[in-house]
């Protein structure tokens, strides 16, 4: 059997450095930190899991879940992210799609994708000797209707399930859930964000109570954390991989320069799951 042998999420984001240099100083901080961690417990394969911002899911494929199967990617470069190839994992994404077949997901296998920031950001930060290879997942938030965080957490616990009882013995699984937390996005509202509401969410994926993320429901998420917020299905995602496993905030900053509350939470996989 595999293992999950680390897991996080994080915001994915960033911007302007002019403004508030010390509160992105300890975002930086943090996500170096959080991408130590994930390079630290030497995974074999780094699961990203990340809405698409309308890139390579366009309005004539609105396609709501779907996994990476490709043997490399090009990033698509946004963000000033660099367009080295990485590679990929073909028998681990077509696996994992036809475990979800059987467990009751339309997981769509892709491959012509080129990620953008909401899986390439991570990655270059967790796996910067590119030593795993990559698995996008994607949980397409920016479509309606929006992947629900209680379907979020179901997928999440369909892939530890994948990975601890069809993956080969010894194989070392990362798994990243990418976006939020609070934002408005083209929106009367752009420009706010709602600090008590992101505390919650850090708090409820750190405290190991990730499965309340579940309760959200969309009309939920578009008030208290806007129309970006609806990205924390990565969260509840993160959740569901994790159980009632617990973890530690690692950041929290309420950038309002960036328009965007921006946060980090580590798990810790050692604790005992479902």
């Amino acid at each position: 059997m595999g293992r999950i042998v680390s897991a996080a999420a994080t915001s994915h984001t960033f911007g302007d450095s002019e403004g508030e240099a010390e509160a992105i100083s300890r975002v930086c901080t943090g996500m170096a930190s959080i991408g130590r961690a994930i390079a630290d417990s030497r995974p074999d394969v780094l699961v990203v899991a990340s809405s698409d911002h309308l890139n390579n899911f366009t309005l004539d494929a609105q396609i709501p879940l779907a996994i990476g199967i490709a043997d490399e990617y090009q990033p698509l470069g946004d963000m000033g992210m660099p367009r080295t190839p990485v590679r990929g994992n073909r028998e681990f994404g077509l696996g994992f799609a036809a475990f979800c077949a059987q467990a009751g997901f339309d997981l769509t296998p892709v491959e012509n994708v080129l990620p953008d920031h909401g899986v390439a950001f991570p990655n270059a930060f967790s796996n910067p000797d590119a030593k795993a290879a990559l698995v996008p997942l994607y949980l397409n938030t920016v479509m309606s209707p929006t992947p629900s965080c209680a379907r979020a957490y179901a997928l999440g616990v369909a892939l530890r399930t994948y990975v601890e009882e069809e993956r080969s013995a010894q194989e070392r699984v990362a798994v990243i859930g990418s976006g939020g937390l609070s934002h408005w996005i083209c929106h009367p509202r752009s420009g706010e964000v709602n600090e008590k509401w992101d505390r919650y969410v850090i708090d409820r994926l750190a405290s190991g109570n990730g499965s309340e993320l579940t309760k959200f429901t969309r009309d939920d998420i578009l008030e208290q954390g806007g129309n970006g917020g609806l990205e924390i299905a990565a969260w509840a995602f993160i959740a569901g991989v994790a159980g009632t496993a617990r973890g530690r905030e690692i950041y929290y900053e309420p950038l309002t320069s960036w328009w965007t509350g921006m946060g980090g939470v580590l798990m810790d996989t050692d604790n005992e799951t479902p």
